[in-house]
């Protein structure tokens, strides 16, 4: 049986957090610059050649109020969350006063992906401790940071693995430079996707003792990190929206340590991809590593830090993994090892059929917009709730049926990809027979499949 729905996401909410959402899509959306219910209904009837509004429809907009923007708004952009860790605040003043809304409404689908767009706007108030305005701060700002400052979509995830292939024999040195570091790290396996742990979460292994400082650059180690977690994004499904991370700390010592990508990944998890730890396992760390654990500790978010387990031997971290889901190297069942595969030569040609992404991407707009526009519907209450919820969830399906439909010809193709763990139509096989797009098979379908758990871990509940 598939395990039941966390609190706080998709298909249980509290009538509250219910609200919270809605109150999260109306800021999102005039953000976003989606017309307001009552402007599209007075354009269709325009476009009926109709020039003046019924009484019905005059009652409805002063129903719909809610999605105007009006000038006394409070909209300073002021964040109430005292800690304002990482400038979130002043990020979003800037965007709102800078960005144009469209590209904004833009970066938002494209990091919806597969995923259901109610579930990653739960993200960010969950993280926001159910604050609307600060999760709308915390979801520009992340918006800013995909499209600005790492290029996520259009540069990391598009270009991938084989551009770096390209790019490794650049006349230009800084090109080449960049390209080597980045295929350096896959080529070493300093961090691996691999199975599942017992709550069927997705599992990355760093081996730390494979990183030294100085040996890539640290743009290079920022774009490897970002790929990684973009990587390990397709991997999630409904019911398994967070990921495992296993620091292998075999042979640890002081050359391993780098303060600098530390800050990097803990900034991402906190800042740009909020709720996305489910786990996080140290393994076998050695005793110098106590000293510089209190360090990093007073750097994480508590709600980061209780997620953070120390296991010293095989029998302990069973506790989080079975036996048969441990890589060889750590002692457990399963035997596989990494193995870098290159890239083919041909294995990204639908990323030149432009005539095909922009059909796909045409059907996703419409949709996306059916779904903005329900959406609205369903804040408003003009019809039957939980109607609107229903078809909401049929959109959402049809945007990640979609998306998979669309992903080849948007997303270079990765090791995961030649290796056959991600599979076309969003199909996951780690182990066994492929698991479903939307999460783990039964139980009983094979015993090296992720099991699903039968109550929610306190890791994974806020």
């Amino acid at each position: 049986m598939v395990g039941p729905v966390l609190p706080g996401r998709p298909g249980n909410l509290t009538a509250d957090q219910e609200v919270k959402l809605q109150e999260l899509w109306t800021a999102t959306l005039r953000v976003f610059g989606v017309p307001a219910l009552d402007r599209l209904e007075d354009a269709e009837e325009q476009q009926a050649g109709s020039g003046t509004a019924t009484p019905d429809k005059k009652l409805k907009k002063k129903k719909h109020s809610m999605f105007r923007r009006h000038k006394d708004d409070d909209d300073d952009g002021a964040s109430t969350d005292q800690e304002d860790k990482y400038g979130q605040s002043k990020e979003y003043q800037q965007v709102i006063a800078t960005q144009d809304p469209e590209k904004l409404r833009n970066a938002f689908w494209s990091m919806v992906k597969h995923d259901h767009p109610d579930g990653l706007l739960l993200r960010f108030l969950r993280a926001r401790k159910w604050d609307v305005h600060n999760a709308l701060v915390m979801l520009i700002a992340t918006m800013n940071w995909r499209m600005k400052d790492m290029n996520v979509d259009d540069d990391i995830m598009k270009k991938g693995e084989g551009q770096a292939v390209a790019d490794s024999s650049s006349n230009n040195a800084a090109v080449k430079r960049e390209a080597e570091d980045f295929l350096a790290q896959l080529r070493l396996g300093k961090s691996f996707l691999r199975g599942t742990d017992r709550e069927g979460r997705p599992m990355c292994f760093v081996r730390v003792r494979l990183h030294r400082q100085g040996e890539q650059s640290e743009s290079s180690l920022e774009r490897y990190t970002v790929y990684t977690i973009e990587t390990a994004r397709l991997l999630l499904a409904p019911h398994v929206d967070t990921a495992a991370v296993v620091f292998d700390m075999t042979g640890f010592s002081m050359a391993n340590m780098d303060y600098a990508p530390v800050k990097f990944m803990i900034k991402c998890f906190e800042a740009n991809y909020p709720e996305s730890l489910g786990v996080v396992l140290v393994h076998k760390a050695p005793w110098i590593f106590q000293s510089i654990w209190n360090i990093i500790k007073g750097w994480l978010d508590p709600v980061v830090a209780s997620k953070v387990h120390f296991t010293k031997n095989i029998e302990e971290l069973e506790r989080f993994v079975e036996k048969s889901h441990i890589i060889k190297e750590l002692g457990g069942n399963d035997p596989w090892e990494y193995e870098y595969v290159e890239p083919r030569a041909s294995e990204n040609e639908k990323l030149s059929d432009e005539s095909t992404r922009q059909r796909l991407i045409n059907e996703r707009r419409t949709v996306v917009k059916e779904y903005e526009r329900t959406t609205q519907e369903w804040v408003a209450g003009s019809q039957d709730r939980a109607t609107l919820q229903q078809r909401r969830n049929d959109l959402a399906e049809r945007l990640r049926s979609g998306y998979w439909q669309l992903d080849p010809y948007l997303r270079a193709r990765s090791l995961y990809d030649r290796i056959g763990m991600i599979r076309k139509g969003g199909l996951i096989q780690y182990y066994g027979e492929p698991k479903t797009p939307n999460g783990p098979k039964p139980l009983v379908a094979s015993p090296q499949d992720g099991l699903r758990p039968t109550e929610p871990r306190a890791d994974d509940v806020d």
